[in-house]
């Protein structure tokens, strides 16, 4: 899960982390009385959408008057704000952000992500502060630090040293900069963070260490402890699939593809995805419905696919563990009843019950092209949606 900037900052400063003093407005008039109570010379006027690249797209303005605030909200709220994570439809503007401005001296980049393989946190950071890291990661990987740090153990100063030393930062600086580092560590873990990312981290003119920007997303699987983050939840920046998906249990995702994907499993869904590409389709959606899926469940899924007009082909790929194979047959021959389904159907099955639920589509009466095992189903719907089938 999401949130915004100033939704971000706020939980930062629960943790001792250095922010700029800030409010946030939904029109140019709200944005003027935020910028005379903040008081100063400079205001930093920020599009709050769920997406990077702000500036790039025109979402952050810096304003040297209360004219300039004005006239800068104006023009940022209600905006199509397209930037490299929006896609070319872009994201409606409808909030902002006004915050004092600062003298820099210096931008960074400092993050935190969970390292699966190993079961460590990977906190990060480099001098290309202000700058997408993955471009940095790409073309100039040895520009980043990392630390390694095991949850059992947790933050230590060293760590923060290392950290800091790292950036080039030394006495009083190097202290707040191992206190912003731990401050961080200790959000990202008692809110059970998937990603904490600020950028830039500066380095003020007068020796502070500020977070300018900040990006925090969620684990949905720990929201259950955090009821005070679901309700930051913002519906206006999901899709009508993804908030339907959520309300029955389902992890749903848009993509820009025209295949629908079903399927029981993180792992599973992402190897799924892989192999359609592979094969020379596209993806429409990354769906799972987990592993105590019901009848009625699939049923659903299956609605939220269909809402995208864009699907041409659907891809049921279940592997029956916990979730037994007859029970997704059921749930797929209801479907396609109900909804007088029209696009070709491929369908995988593979462990509990599988001939049980083979027996069941075979069947059915319904025009349901059975798949092999990945390989066969990936190359049947790829076909399908190409109109091939």
């Amino acid at each position: 899960m999401n949130v915004h900037e100033y939704q971000a900052k706020e939980l930062m400063r629960q943790f001792g982390i250095s922010l700029l003093n800030g409010g946030v407005a939904k029109t140019a008039d709200e944005a003027v009385e935020v910028a005379k109570k903040l008081g100063g010379k400079v205001w930093v006027v920020k599009a709050q959408i769920h997406a990077g690249g702000r500036g790039k797209g025109g979402g952050v303005k810096v304003a040297k008057s209360m004219d300039e605030v004005k006239k800068y909200a104006s023009q940022i709220l209600g905006m199509q704000l397209v930037t490299h994570q929006t896609g070319p439809e872009g994201k409606k503007v409808n909030q902002i952000l006004i915050e004092q401005g600062c003298e820099i001296a210096h931008e960074y980049y400092v993050g935190i992500v969970l390292d699966r393989s190993k079961g460590k946190i990977i906190m990060m950071a480099s001098r290309e502060g202000g700058v997408e890291i993955e471009k940095v990661a790409a073309e100039s990987p040895e520009k980043i630090i990392k630390a390694t740090i095991d949850p059992a153990s947790g933050f230590a100063p060293s760590t923060g040293r290392k950290l800091a030393y790292g950036l080039g930062l030394e006495g009083d600086i190097q202290k707040k900069a191992i206190k912003f580092f731990e401050g961080l560590y200790n959000l990202y873990i008692q809110k059970d963070c998937s990603i904490a990312e600020i950028n830039p981290l500066v380095v003020t003119k007068q020796g502070d260490v500020i977070a300018l920007d900040a990006k925090l997303n969620f684990d949905e699987n720990a929201l259950f402890r955090h009821p005070e983050i679901e309700a930051l939840r913002d519906p206006t920046e999901e899709s009508a699939q993804e908030l339907e998906a959520h309300k029955y249990g389902l992890s749903y995702i848009s993509l820009d593809g025209n295949i629908g994907c079903l399927v029981n499993g993180a792992g599973l869904a992402m190897g799924t995805l892989d192999i359609i590409k592979i094969h020379g389709g596209t993806p429409a959606n990354f769906l799972d419905v987990g592993g105590g899926a019901t009848k009625e469940t699939v049923q659903k899924a299956f609605t939220i696919i269909l809402q995208d007009k864009n699907v041409k082909a659907i891809l049921v790929n279940i592997f029956g563990g916990i979730m037994k194979c007859d029970i997704i047959a059921d749930g797929v021959i209801s479907a396609a009843r109900e909804l007088a389904l029209k696009v070709p159907l491929v369908v995988r099955l593979e462990g509990t019950n599988v001939a049980l639920g083979k027996k069941m589509l075979n069947e059915s009466g319904l025009k349901i092209t059975p798949a092999d095992d990945l390989a066969d189903a990936a190359k049947k719907v790829v076909a399908a949606a190409k109109g091939g089938n």
